[in-house]
């Protein structure tokens, strides 16, 4: 409820609607910087490159206005430079100072939207002089009196759903894309044809880690010229971790594409270093195998335990070049876990059951190696040393090179929009001695806002392989060897 009395409501009124072009004064009137007890007691206000933006949008909103020209800005920067943050101010400053204003927000995927986005707009609503105007959920942000026609929407992209981004009859809308060099053609061309009335603007951000595609048109490309572009440097951002920047240069050197794209808010010069391409995971996606090429193979399962609150524990079943199934679950602890596991066993029979044993899974391995189920359970740590020493720095390495070379090769997969982004997330370099070596899982959920459960899961399937020949005494040593600890993690 407000504490504000109606002269104080109208005083309040008329002045944020004179910040229709000032975001920047919308900014610092807003939040409480600098005041003692409050979250912002020891800042001052935007960081240097926020500001920058934040007056070059002022100047687009104006002549926006005069000209009835969609305003568009696009910024590509390294991580960690508060980008978010500046997502929710605009938001904010666009839902106050419109008439009945309708923004579509949209990011790489479900769960860096509503877990990073979203919930960073929510804070910044919270300590917002004039907060009680709007009403956050999980998907929404609007006006308390007027949520049907006044509000900002969360919306994960898809291209089965790109009419979610088409057009509107309502004259001040706004389109984000966060991530948006991931955000694919079809979606930027539809919330194109969508932006066709006046006070109208499009802003996209993100990490340029591609080359080709509508991101990289609009900042070097054939677009370019329609729009306002911005490039921030980590080194310069003062919310960026400088220690893990320097470290990312010291490992990867900084002519690196992985230092332009991650630090250096640079276009790659040769293209993402992307292991998988999309079009491989499109073919698996789109073939069918039949029973007679995959059904003589030994059925496997893979089962990635969640390590983290936000994670997923993934199980798939893998036969030949078909993958069954893919079952994910959250917040389950071992037991729980471990039951799961059981069941696929109990209905697929499968020659191995692959585990994640680092970390939370080794409850689950010493679970099942206790059960009698009469199935061998391999205890996988993907950081040991992997079998083709020359070409690949660790295990995790070279299963998922042979999961690229599986799909290249004529796989069957089931259509599912977090296994396909997981496939297509994992990023490589080579070592000083030529060695493959993927980017750490640590650097990964950085970039990417989620672990590639899904992904993981399918490459445990790879960690060793399977033959149809019956155990041996070897076979048995080299399956307990998975589990030992060499002390390399390599994640």
């Amino acid at each position: 409820m407000s504490v504000f009395t109606e002269k104080d409501e109208k005083v309040l009124l008329e002045h944020i609607v004179k910040l229709r072009h000032d975001p920047l004064g919308f900014v610092m009137f807003s939040f409480p910087w600098g005041q003692e007890n409050t979250e912002l007691a020891n800042e001052d206000g935007p960081d240097d490159w926020q500001r920058e933006f934040l007056i070059e949008l002022g100047k687009a909103s104006e002549e926006g206005d005069i000209s009835g020209e969609v305003a568009q800005l696009c910024t590509a920067s390294g991580h960690g430079v508060g980008k978010t943050a500046l997502i929710s101010w605009i938001i904010l400053w666009f839902m106050s100072t419109r008439n009945a204003p309708i923004i579509k927000v949209t990011a790489n995927t479900k769960n860096q939207l509503e877990t990073t986005t979203w919930r960073e707009l929510g804070k910044w609503h919270e300590i917002m002089v004039h907060k009680h105007w709007f009403h956050h959920t999980a998907t929404r942000f609007y006006y308390v009196h007027n949520p049907k026609r006044w509000y900002a929407a969360a919306i994960p992209w898809s291209v089965t759903r790109k009419q979610a981004f088409a057009g509107t009859h309502d004259q001040s809308v706004l389109m984000i894309f966060d991530e948006a060099s991931e955000v694919e053609d079809v979606i930027w061309e539809t919330a194109f044809g969508a932006l066709t009335t006046d006070g109208s603007m499009m802003i996209a951000f993100g990490n340029p880690t591609q080359n080709t595609g509508m991101f990289a048109e609009v900042l070097e490309g054939e677009f370019a010229h329609r729009w306002h572009q911005f490039r921030v440097d980590s080194r310069n951002a003062k919310k960026a971790n400088q220690k893990k920047i320097q470290e990312w240069i010291d490992d990867y050197g900084e002519d690196s594409d992985f230092v332009r794209i991650r630090v250096k808010g640079m276009l790659p010069r040769t293209g993402s270093s992307q292991l998988i391409s999309l079009d491989s995971i499109l073919d698996a996606i789109n073939n069918t195998v039949v029973e007679d090429v995959y059904g003589a193979m030994p059925v496997v399962l893979g089962v990635d335990v969640a390590r983290f609150g936000d994670d997923q524990t993934v199980l798939v079943v893998r036969q030949g070049r078909k993958l069954h199934e893919i079952e994910k679950h959250r917040e389950l602890d071992n037991v729980q876990v471990t039951e799961k596991v059981v069941r696929l066993i109990h209905y697929w029979q499968p020659r191995a059951v692959f585990v994640d044993g680092v970390g939370l899974g080794a409850g689950v391995v010493d679970i099942l190696k206790h059960g009698t189920w009469g199935h061998i359970i391999i205890d996988v740590n993907m950081g040991r040393s992997p079998e083709d020493k020359k070409l690949y720095f660790n295990k995790r390495a070279e299963a998922w090179v042979k999961v690229k070379n599986w799909l290249n090769s004529g796989a069957d997969i089931p259509k599912d929009d977090d296994l396909k982004k997981d496939l297509q997330s994992i990023e490589y370099k080579h070592t000083v001695n030529d060695a493959l070596q993927l980017e750490s899982k640590t650097d990964l959920k950085a970039r990417i806002g989620y672990s590639p459960d899904c992904g993981d899961s399918l490459a445990l399937t790879f960690a060793m392989d399977i033959h149809e020949e019956a155990y041996d005494d070897d076979y048995e040593d080299s399956v307990m060897m998975m589990g030992e600890s060499t002390g390399m993690t390599g994640y």
